[in-house]
């Protein structure tokens, strides 16, 4: 199975995976893990990546694995425009030379944070976005005010992107009202999906990509619900987002890191371990990923 939906004047949408990144057992990166997965997500129905993220620990990174990590999803992807890199940083001037490294890498697109190191307002907010907007790759918002304590409300995104700052936003708050009044007051800037467990409701309201965390795990199935949703082919999105649900849920938990490799592990993919301060799942948190993901091989899915 291939990609289908990519679209390379607007890289962003589809389906961009929020990759991953394997760790050997003495926390070293795999580079050569890393670029097979990147292949691996793009032949099985992915649009393209989204390294450097949360979910790739892009926190714990020194700056040369960081780099690399960039250079090695770009070698992989085929086509460097499939690359959005995460750019977030505690500065604006941090935020903008990751951006301009994946300007330079051909990048088609970069996510980025609002400022993270406090509570900014709204003026703070707005120059971040525009410092990094100056290196001349499209910024996609990420707005996540869960662990920013920022919320990037759709008042907010409109002036960003009235601003020529950002071309969309991933939202992750999972409110879906936020979609229409955003659609209201920013029609042109794109919505993303960015959190798994409320795909089929914000692809409904019009989202036209996704920031995913489960086709990690489960490419195949994810690109199918997601190509039905957008589609508006509720027939075989809502039995397949019901059957996916248990374990769509996990990315938007505490845990989610953790969560997803388990699950790559259970299915036969390298999920490997996390780095400090991130602990590896117990008790009931680790059943209960581990009973979402059986289910989720029992019921067929890949």
């Amino acid at each position: 199975m291939t990609a289908t939906t990519w679209n390379s004047s607007r890289p962003w949408r589809g389906i961009m995976v929020a990759t991953t990144l394997p760790f050997r057992d003495d926390l070293s990166v795999d580079y050569d893990a890393y670029a097979e997965h990147v292949r691996w997500l793009i032949h099985n129905g992915c649009d393209g990546v989204v390294p450097n993220g949360s979910l790739g620990e892009y926190q714990t990174l020194t700056d040369e694995e960081r780099a690399r990590v960039v250079r090695t999803a770009v070698e992989a992807a085929g086509d460097p425009a499939r690359v959005m890199p995460g750019v977030s940083a505690y500065g604006s001037g941090e935020a903008r030379r990751w951006a301009e490294q994946a300007g330079e890498a051909g990048c088609g697109s970069v996510l980025l944070l609002p400022p993270n190191a406090y509570r900014a307002d709204e003026t703070s907010v707005r120059a971040h976005y525009a410092e990094v907007a100056r290196a001349g790759v499209p910024v996609v918002a990420y707005n996540n005010p869960i662990d920013t304590k920022v919320d990037l409300t759709p008042a907010l995104l409109a002036g960003l992107h009235a601003d020529g700052h950002v071309v969309a936003v991933k939202e992750f708050t999972g409110d879906v009202r936020r979609a229409y009044e955003l659609a209201e007051l920013a029609p042109e800037l794109d919505l993303l999906i960015g959190a798994d467990d409320v795909l089929l409701e914000l692809a409904v309201a019009g989202a036209v990509g996704w920031i995913a965390g489960y086709p990690n795990a489960f490419p195949a199935a994810c690109a199918q619900l997601y190509r039905a949703a957008v589609s508006g082919g509720l027939r075989t999105a809502l039995p397949l987002y019901r059957s996916l649900h248990p374990l769509l849920r996990w990315d938007s938990k505490t845990e989610f890191v953790q969560s997803i490799k388990l699950s790559m592990d259970i299915v036969g993919r390298r999920g490997g371990p996390v780095r400090p301060p991130r602990t590896p799942l117990t008790g009931e948190i680790e059943a209960g990923v581990r009973a979402a993901t059986e289910k989720a091989v029992a019921d067929g899915h890949r």
